[in-house]
Order: structure tokens, then C-alpha cells, then sequence
């Protein structure tokens, strides 16, 4: 057999090149760059992949410095229109005419655009929506405001059109988006003064849409898979009543700052009622109660496909029992809390009295599927991402007896208490648990 010789780099194909930079991390990417010029040219796309533009400022230098002919090579892009003399207030100096014509610009250069996100201090100029139409890779979008709900709300209206405007779009969240009058009258001048925008019906109508462009309307998106709206006025009845024209498969649903805990509760079961019949995954900040099938279509078997449940650190750590109970009747396979760290003994509490029941009712069809369980603390109420310590995952046994099931339970509740505490000891410079 003849030795293999070996290739050298200058020999592979242009392709192979490229593939293998695709491969590198960003600062492996950026040292690879300075080799020479034909490796600065191999790295270009792979430099231009991702960008995030977290100010105004690096915005108006990325368009100032940047080639437009890089713009193309973007897949992921994430813009932040807040001035950096702003961010150490959270305000938001927000200059709608410049802006819209920087995002127009910068957007329609990024013509393979799989993912954007966009955190706006308000509504940018309508002249920016017909830009989307032309993203046809475009797959995810988030939009966040970073303003002041007060001074400039950012309208469902503007929002909606934008997201109804992409093609292909599959994934959408939005944070802290206003009702617009046209769609919410009733909230006008009324106790608990909810922000609501004015002005908006000069954003004109949607081809597929119309002249509907209310949140609910979102639902009549023929390709949206996965939807998150977090911090929103959701009282809109039409979130019943709109016909569902896409398959949701996932769903997560926040409350509103102004409105009860109640009023919220409502609000997310009449969603529910309407889209659960194609949900898989639902993510939960508020409590769900049996009223939830009052709302539900068809009634004799809610959220028939729902095999994974999230609790976020925001969910009512009370109504954990009682709200896993009524979701009892679904194939529920796999169930992730986050809680704070102050709440991790409550909810672990809750979490016993939860399975000690399941374990008392294995003659019955009570989670039957249920495989697997896990539970993180966070570093903030509202942080879902940002963990303490690791996450600790429990499989439930199958056929094991009663005793031993319960048992298990009780030391992987254990554990997460004792990591909480170490943690929290570490945090405090390895004095003991900090003072509550």
C-alpha cells in the first residue's frame, strides 16, 4: 500500500478553504484573517456571519467603515438603537428619522439575513416595512423596545405589519409592545392606564392582513412555528375569535406590569384555548387553572400535542400543584422550572408535593409520560438564562416501587437546595448564606 501524502493548504480547493474557516471560532476567524490576503479573503464571510451593533454609535461607524458588499455575508444580526451616553440610564435617545434610514440601509444590504433582532426606542418610519419583504432567509426576528413606554410606545401595529411583511418567518418575540388605539379604544383613560399608542393608523395596510394589524392577528401567519411575547398588554378578546392560520408549535406567554395577576391568568388561557391544539412546548409565567377548557377547542381534549412545560422564574411558585394538575390530561414528557434563588425551597417543596402525587396516583393515566425533570435557579427574577451554578436534571424510574421513587425525589430535591447554598455562600465571599 502506497503512504498517503500529505495536502498542503495551498493545494485544497477554494471550497474546502472555506468550509474548514467556516469551522473556526470568531477569534480563531480573526487571527486566521491576518495571515495574508487571500486568508483575509477566505475569513470575510465567516467575520461578517454574526454582527451585533449594541449603540447607536456602532451602528453609524459599522455603516461608515463596513464595505456594503460585507453586508451580504450576514446571517445573524442584532441592533440596539440606544445612544452609549444613554445605556448607563436605560434610556433611549431615539432619532426616528435617522434611524429608519440607517436600518433601511443596512437592511437591505443584508440580503441572507437568517436572523435579526431588533432592540428599538420606538417605531421606526413606516418607509422601513416594505424592506422586510425582500428577506426571504429570514427565519427569526425579535423586537424588543428599550424606550420609554410613555414617551414613545412601541405600537402592535408597526410590530405586526413588520412580521407579517417576512416571508418565511418561523420564530418571533416581541418585548414590551404597546396596544394601539385603533385596537384597544377601551384601554384609553381608563384605570390602570396602560400605555397605548396614538397616531398609527397611518401605517398602511397589509396585503395579507389588511388593515387588521392587532397582535392577535399573528396568528394568522400561515409559516410562524414559535411564538414568545413577554411584558405585553394581551387583554385583546380577538385572541379567541382570530382563525388560526399557522401550526404553533411553541408558545410562551408574559404578563403585563399593569394589569392583576388574575386579569393575566385569563389572558393567557383564552390564548391558549385557541392555539393549544398544535402547541409542543409551553413556556408559562402565569398560573393556568381549569377555567383554561371553558376557553378550549375542543374541550374534550385540551392541548392534545403539549409534551414539554417551562416555569419561569416569574410563575407563581403557590400555583405550581394546582396548575400542573389541570395540564395533567396532555402527554406531558419533560418539565424545566427556573426560581430564584430566594424561592428554590418553596419550589422544590412545590415540586415534591407535585410527584409525591404523581406517585400516589401511578394507577392512573397522571403523567403517565413524564420522563424527566429540571430545575436551575437564577440570578434575577426576570433573567431565564442566567443560571446559578449548573442545572440539575432528574429522570423520573419507570416500574420502580412507590418507596424508592420517593425517595430518589427527596435527594434530587436535596442536592439543588445544597447547590443553591453553596452559591449563594460563594457570592458572598465563602461567609455563610447572605442575608435575605
Amino acid at each position: 500500500m502506497q503512504p498517503a501524502t500529505a495536502t498542503s493548504w495551498a493545494s485544497l480547493p477554494t471550497e474546502m478553504k472555506f468550509a474548514i474557516v467556516e469551522l473556526l471560532q470568531v477569534h480563531d476567524v480573526r487571527a486566521f484573517a491576518r495571515v495574508d490576503k487571500e486568508a483575509y479573503s477566505l475569513a470575510v464571510p465567516a467575520m461578517w456571519r454574526s454582527v451585533v451593533l449594541k449603540s447607536l454609535e456602532a451602528m453609524q461607524s459599522y455603516l461608515g467603515n463596513v464595505p456594503p458588499s460585507y453586508h451580504r455575508y450576514t446571517r445573524q444580526l442584532s441592533i440596539c438603537t440606544k445612544s452609549v451616553a444613554d445605556l448607563p440610564t436605560g434610556t433611549a435617545t431615539f432619532d426616528r428619522a435617522l434611524l429608519s434610514d440607517q436600518c433601511l440601509r443596512l437592511l437591505a444590504q443584508c440580503t441572507q439575513l437568517e436572523q435579526l433582532t431588533l432592540h428599538l426606542g420606538g417605531a421606526l418610519e413606516n418607509a422601513v416595512i416594505p424592506c422586510f419583504e425582500s428577506l426571504h432567509a429570514l427565519r427569526v426576528l425579535s423586537v424588543n423596545h428599550c424606550g420609554d413606554e410613555q414617551q414613545s410606545p412601541l405600537s402592535e401595529r408597526f410590530v405586526v405589519s413588520i412580521a407579517a411583511s417576512v416571508p418565511n418567518l418561523e420564530e418571533l418575540s416581541l418585548d414590551r409592545i404597546a396596544r394601539s388605539a385603533v385596537h384597544a379604544h377601551e384601554l384609553i383613560g381608563t384605570y390602570p392606564y396602560v400605555p397605548v399608542v396614538t397616531g398609527d393608523e397611518t401605517i398602511p395596510p397589509h396585503a395579507l392582513l389588511g388593515n387588521d394589524l392587532s397582535l392577535p392577528s399573528l396568528l394568522r401567519l400561515p409559516t410562524l412555528k414559535k411564538l414568545r411575547i413577554r411584558d405585553t398588554h394581551l387583554g385583546d378578546r380577538d385572541w379567541a375569535l382570530t382563525p388560526i392560520r399557522c401550526s404553533l408549535q411553541f408558545l410562551d406567554l408574559g404578563s403585563c406590569c399593569y394589569e392583576t395577576q388574575e386579569f393575566n391568568r385569563v389572558c393567557t388561557e383564552r390564548i391558549v384555548g385557541n392555539v393549544g391544539r398544535s402547541v409542543d412546548h409551553f413556556s408559562l409565567n402565569t398560573a393556568i387553572s381549569t377555567d383554561t377548557y371553558a376557553f378550549e377547542k375542543p374541550k374534550e381534549t385540551p392541548l392534545q400535542k403539549l409534551r414539554k412545560i417551562h416555569l419561569t422564574p416569574l410563575f407563581p411558585v403557590e400555583n405550581v400543584v394546582d396548575t400542573l394538575t389541570t395540564l395533567s390530561g396532555s402527554p406531558i414528557e419533560e418539565l424545566s422550572v427556573r426560581c430564584h434563588e430566594d424561592d428554590v425551597d418553596d419550589m422544590c417543596g412545590a415540586l415534591e408535593d407535585f410527584l409525591t402525587m404523581r406517585v400516589e396516583r401511578s394507577d392512573t393515566d397522571f403523567y403517565k409520560h413524564l420522563s424527566h425533570i429540571e430545575v436551575a435557579t437564577v440570578k434575577d427574577i426576570c433573567d431565564d438564562a442566567s443560571f446559578i451554578g449548573r442545572a440539575h436534571a432528574f429522570r423520573l424510574p419507570g416500574a420502580a416501587d412507590p418507596a424508592a421513587a420517593v425517595q430518589r425525589l427527596q435527594d434530587f430535591l436535596q442536592d439543588i437546595r445544597a447547590s443553591c447554598d453553596a452559591a449563594t455562600a460563594a457570592a458572598c465571599g465563602g461567609k455563610g448564606s447572605c442575608p435575605r
